[in-house]
């Protein structure tokens, strides 16, 4: 692979860290609502799939969040995107902006990048490696 030019490139690796961040704190608020009602909705039942999937980006979003193990965290994440979307949101229609899956498969895609990627430099999972 080509190593990246130009005036931005010496920053790849912190911005891949913080995008890692960002993503798994915004996927983690999506298992927070189901599991606790926080910040703000209901509750599921823990026993359910819905309440499945709340375990799921809650502890998977918090592992990436911080870097630690965020190749394996970030592929169960993608591969529940993945089954979501097609459960859900394509029974609905093909068009993603008509069937309202948009968001399940953005996020199938952030968290197969991230787990071929790894978490950057700034990671618990950097730190292990040293």
């Amino acid at each position: 692979m080509a190593k990246s030019s130009g005036f931005l490139a010496g920053l790849e690796p912190h911005v891949l860290s913080l995008f890692r961040l960002v993503m798994g704190l915004f996927y983690m608020e999506h298992g927070l609502i189901k599991l606790f009602g926080f910040p703000a909705g209901h509750t599921v039942a823990l026993f359910s799939l819905i309440g499945l999937a709340g375990i799921i980006e809650t502890f998977g979003g918090f592992l990436v969040a911080i870097g630690l193990f965020t190749r394996p965290a970030a592929f169960i994440m993608s591969g529940e995107m993945a089954v979501a979307y097609f459960k859900v949101y394509a029974p609905r229609g093909f068009f993603p902006v008509l069937n309202h899956g948009e968001l399940a498969g953005v996020y199938c895609f952030i968290f197969l990048y991230l787990a071929v990627a790894g978490g950057g430099t700034w990671s618990l999972d950097r730190l292990r490696a040293r």
